[in-house]
């Protein structure tokens, strides 16, 4: 009797371990608001739910994966309500935005529409895009840093560009200089991870600059490990597979002189001090500079753009730190051989990507992306600011830049390298 006993006491103990187990999972995993109806890439069959489907794409997922993929996709229904409300909300409150910013204030806007023409094109850029990214990471005869390992050999710190939004199945990996402030508040406006006097914001330029770029108001990739323990490459896996992933690239050179533009001919404490001491003295043959940004722009002491570049070839740059965000290689931050971008956008052409973007999203009813700066840096600049860098500076630059160029469909700068 006793040894009964005993058994069904471990039975009952080890049931309401399972259910205290599911129950603390389900609480971490439960607020993911999982609402998949964007997958552009990948339509659903009729009747399906859309999140987990059957299908070629499953069959070779482990059995934990699978196990998670339909335990994500039962809060689907629940979410549903939810998001078809806050949609209405926001239609509501949709249309020209309010510019409220000093930043968006002082610069030009264009608040041109776009028509089905541009949405033909589009869908061919696409095509050509995705193409050219994918034939060069297939081939074998280009070789750049990084590019043969896989997905699992990422480290999380290098997954912190992709930003999720679980409520629309969306990820995007920003990039430094390519529109990256307005596309983040985007992201915040769809997944309501801001709050402004308790109500989730609606118009994207309503958002302070200084929360835009604040790392705890976006869920990134690099932040499941603290989320979802042991599953969190698992649930990257799944949400890889299923969600709409896109990025935004530039010209190179021209992010490069961007960069210069925005981080030292401005002033900018931070920049100053970790970067711009360093490259005075180190290329400047500068001592004892000030130690405040103000009073060194007031003895005019500034970096160059000669010092700058000789700073991005020093091999001490990245002995001592990897390159900093801004002026880091895309192909460093995205991932783009390891991860199937479905839309690819560029800066160049950032407004009808923008709207085309939104539009396959099915979510440019409830919002339109900041329209774009007429001031922003131009290509035609390059020959002006390239003009005093020697010539094996440029090339140098160009091989350390080049996977950037080739992957995304930018021509070689010929007139840079060549005398």
């Amino acid at each position: 009797m006793t040894k009964a006993r005993l058994l069904r006491l471990s039975v009952v103990l080890v049931s309401i371990f399972m259910i205290l187990l599911i129950i603390v999972y389900w609480d971490n995993v439960g607020t993911a608001h999982f609402y998949l109806h964007t997958s552009f890439s990948r339509p659903h069959s009729p009747g399906a739910i859309p999140g987990i489907t059957a299908g070629e794409d499953w069959e070779a997922l482990p059995d934990v994966d699978e196990f998670l993929a339909k335990l994500l996709s039962s809060s689907l229904k629940q979410n549903s309500s939810v998001s078809q409300k806050t949609e209405q909300l926001l239609v509501q409150s949709s249309g020209k935005p309010v510019v409220s910013n000093l930043e968006e204030n002082v610069r030009g806007y264009d608040w041109s529409t776009h028509n089905a023409r541009n949405s033909l094109d589009q869908e061919k850029l696409q095509i050509e895009r995705q193409r050219t990214l994918r034939e060069f990471c297939a081939n074998s005869s280009f070789t750049f840093p990084t590019k043969e390992r896989s997905f699992d050999d990422i480290p999380n710190y290098e997954l912190n560009h992709l930003i999720v939004d679980d409520r629309h199945g969306i990820i995007y990996c920003y990039v430094p200089k390519v529109a990256c402030t307005n596309w983040k508040r985007v992201m915040i406006v769809l997944s309501e991870s801001l709050l402004d006097q308790g109500v989730p914001y609606r118009n994207p330029l309503d958002i302070p600059r200084e929360h835009v770029h604040n790392t705890s108001t976006h869920l990134t990739f690099n932040k499941f490990w603290r989320r979802y323990g042991k599953f969190s490459r698992h649930l990257m896996k799944i949400k890889l597979k299923k969600y709409t992933k896109f990025l935004f690239v530039r010209d190179p050179f021209v992010r490069l002189i961007s960069a210069f533009r925005s981080k030292f001919e401005l002033e900018n404490e931070e920049f100053y001090r970790r970067f711009a001491i360093p490259m005075l003295k180190l290329y400047s043959n500068h001592t004892n500079l000030p130690t405040s940004v103000s009073e060194a722009f007031g003895a005019g002491l500034k970096v160059s753009f000669s010092d700058f570049i000789q700073y991005l070839l020093d091999p001490r740059t990245e002995k001592m730190a990897p390159f900093n965000e801004h002026w880091r290689q895309v192909y460093r931050l995205c991932h783009p051989c390891q991860i199937d971008y479905d839309f690819i956008g560029k800066l160049e052409t950032l407004d009808e990507d923008a709207a085309y973007l939104l539009q396959l999203l099915k979510v440019d009813r409830l919002l339109r992306f900041p329209p774009s700066y007429r001031n922003r840096t131009a290509s035609s600049w390059e020959d002006d600011w390239f003009a005093k860098i020697p010539l094996a500076w440029r090339q140098q630059l160009y091989k350390l830049y080049e996977a950037d160029f080739v992957l995304f469909g930018y021509p070689k700068p010929e007139n840079l390298l060549k005398d």
